[in-house]
């Protein structure tokens, strides 16, 4: 009935799409396996993709060939460049999308991407023949065969489903658990937990009242998360959203409903996400707090739905609905469906090499939650990981792998395998040393090349780097030598803080005051503005971080640099740790557990001190 695969992906969440789709592009034939046809690609939580640092992510993404970007550009409803006070660094892009939309355009990407095969069952296991995943057998009995399996299983692998003190299976609401491959795993020897997520209400919002919020409306300027130049909303066509608070009243009526709070009973097992905790967690680990704020985001162009951010929960609906009344503006508020608490298996991720490969099984990868993330981004940049790591094992291959400072989708996997995690793992800035390298608005020219070079990156994505680059360099020389005359800029200078001009001055040298941008410049001096005409707003924004940050970059890159002789300090596989009788008993254990590569690796595990890491530099012939 079925053909031999090259990939089989189980699960076609954000992970699984990702990977279905680079795995083909890359050449393989895929199989994407999933329990419902009609929620492939699902916002299961908020309708938005983005956000500080995980707006970067997407952007790496889109730079390396994935989805993720193009198909939020297209159902976008609103659009925000978080951090525009803040350094370049921190700029952080978000959208607000059509939910429904979204998931109608993953679809259709995928069912117009060549080589992506669609089949609606359960997985119950993976066959595994000689230590190596090659395929899997599904509930209707099926054992369809492939040389790596990617497993994307998201909060459905045994999930159970809270709301109060009722208890039902399922991965998410009005949809049933996956069973079987927790189990199987376990028996072979991995090692598996539990992790807790969360979601708040939906409301009607014909039922709210808006004059009693605050409205946040779309920035005027909508730069998408694409490279590609696609159609994107128009900044008056946005809709806004909106923000309200909680108060004293709507924690005391919470607080009614901890007896039955499976969170506060111990019905819950699994951990919950520390960055984004339920509302009932926040009024009990804040108690000092007496507001909490709520953002009123909707749900789509042509629905009436309302996703309630900020008010995740597992109470009691009848404790829900009288707490959400006492909000301001939620006075009549009708719910369409109540928050709800699901807790679901993961498997240690420091049980994966840098490919996202298990270290027990070849030709296995997990990505996504099953690996302790939380959110779309980090899963779908796993996925894009896992999917061309799967197609490269099955073709025989070298692993495709990001170094922490080459991509934030580095960072993650880096810290995933060598720190593990006990809590679902949300990416930040601050997790990035390498940040000022890890912009935004440089993905493309960080990331594209290389994957162009794999085969996934097509042609076009190539030349308009190329062009990008070649228009920064351009403007460079032009702001280099670019003369600005004194009466040019004075009347601007008298207006901000800043010495006058006394002499002519280059225009590179102005853009380096911090109150200056290169379009304060050009407002006053025509010469520039008039040279730079032919440049795209891209090209132009990114010459003026460029000379703005060039000091910081290259202190970045002299770090990278330096840890890079670390990075080619290859640990051989056969080392006995035991035989390292100076270095600490926590550093054997967590050594031997994870295996390092490399020094630079061994560097960044959870217990490993720089004491060991010299240890091992001497023992190794340093």
């Amino acid at each position: 009935m079925f053909p031999q695969y090259d990939v089989i992906v189980v699960g076609a969440g954000h992970a699984g799409c990702e990977a279905a789709a680079a795995a083909a592009n890359l050449g393989s034939k895929v199989l994407l396996v999933t329990m419902n046809m009609q929620t492939i690609a699902q916002m299961s939580c908020n309708p938005a993709m983005g956000g500080i640092a995980k707006g970067q992510i997407v952007r790496e993404i889109d730079a390396l060939g994935g989805y993720s970007g193009i198909v939020t550009d297209l159902s976008t409803i609103q659009f925000r460049m978080l951090n525009r006070s803040k350094g370049p660094a921190m700029w952080s892009p978000r959208a607000q999308n059509d939910r429904m939309l979204f998931a109608a355009k993953w679809r259709e990407m995928l069912e117009n991407t060549p080589n992506v095969d669609f089949y609606q069952d359960m997985v119950q296991s993976i066959v595994i023949r000689d230590n190596k995943a090659c395929g899997v057998v599904t509930g209707l009995g099926h054992e369809i065969l492939a040389h790596s399996v990617v497993v994307t299983s998201g909060t459905f692998l045994n999930g159970v489903i809270h709301i109060g003190e009722k208890r039902f299976g399922g991965g998410r609401v009005a949809e049933k658990a996956a069973t079987g491959i927790t189990e199987q795993l376990v028996a072979l020897g991995m090692e598996s937990d539990r992790l807790k997520t969360g979601t708040p209400p939906r409301v009607d919002g014909r039922s709210l009242d808006y004059s009693k919020m605050e409205e946040q409306r779309g920035d005027e300027e909508v730069v998408g998360f694409s490279y590609l130049d696609l159609p994107r909303i128009k900044p008056q066509d946005q809709r806004s959203c909106f923000i309200t608070y909680t108060n004293n009243t709507v924690h005391e009526l919470l607080k009614t409903g901890f007896d039955r709070s499976p969170m506060y009973t111990g019905r819950i097992e699994g951990t919950g996400p520390r960055y984004c905790p339920s509302i009932e967690d926040k009024i009990s680990r804040f108690a000092d707090r007496d507001r909490h704020q709520l953002f009123v985001e909707p749900e789509g162009w042509n629905t009436v739905e309302i996703y309630v951010n900020g008010f995740s929960t597992s109470l009691p609906e009848e404790v829900q609905m009288q707490a959400l009344r006492q909000v301001p503006g939620f006075e009549q508020v009708k719910i369409f469906r109540p928050g709800y608490a699901i807790e679901y298996d993961y498997f240690m991720p420091t049980q994966l090499t840098h490919s996202l490969e298990t270290k027990a099984i070849s030709h296995l990868f997990f990505a996504g939650q099953i690996n302790g993330t939380t959110g779309y981004e980090e899963a779908a940049c796993q996925g894009l990981m896992a999917g061309i790591n799967a197609h490269q094992k099955a073709k025989q291959l070298e692993p495709f792998v990001l170094q922490r400072s080459e991509a934030y989708i580095g960072v993650l996997i880096d810290d995933l395998i060598n720190k593990g995690t006990d809590e679902p793992y949300r990416m930040f800035t601050s997790r990035a040393e390498y940040r000022t390298l890890l912009r935004q608005d440089n993905a493309d020219l960080r990331l594209t090349e290389r994957s162009h070079q794999l085969g996934l990156a097509k042609a076009e994505r190539m030349r308009a780097v190329e062009s990008k680059q070649l228009g920064v360099k351009a403007i460079r020389k032009i702001l280099s030598d670019t003369n600005i005359e004194p009466g040019e800029i004075n009347p601007f200078l008298e207006t901000i803080p800043s010495a006058p001009l006394t002499e002519k001055q280059k225009a590179a040298k102005l853009i380096l005051r911090p109150n200056l941008s290169l379009s304060d410049i050009c407002v006053y001096a025509k010469s520039l503005e008039e040279a730079l005409a032919s440049y795209s707003d891209a090209e132009k924004e990114q010459a003026e971080i460029q000379v703005k940050y060039e000091r910081y970059i290259e202190k970045e890159q002299e770090l990278v640099q330096k840890m890079a002789e670390l990075e080619n300090m290859k640990i051989p596989e056969t080392l006995d740790y035991q035989l390292l009788t100076a270095m600490s008993h926590e550093a054997i254990q967590k050594l031997k557990k994870i295996k390092p590569a490399t020094l630079g690796q061994a560097s960044r595990i959870s217990g490993v001190n720089p004491s060991d890491v010299q240890i091992l530099m001497v023992y190794m012939g340093r």
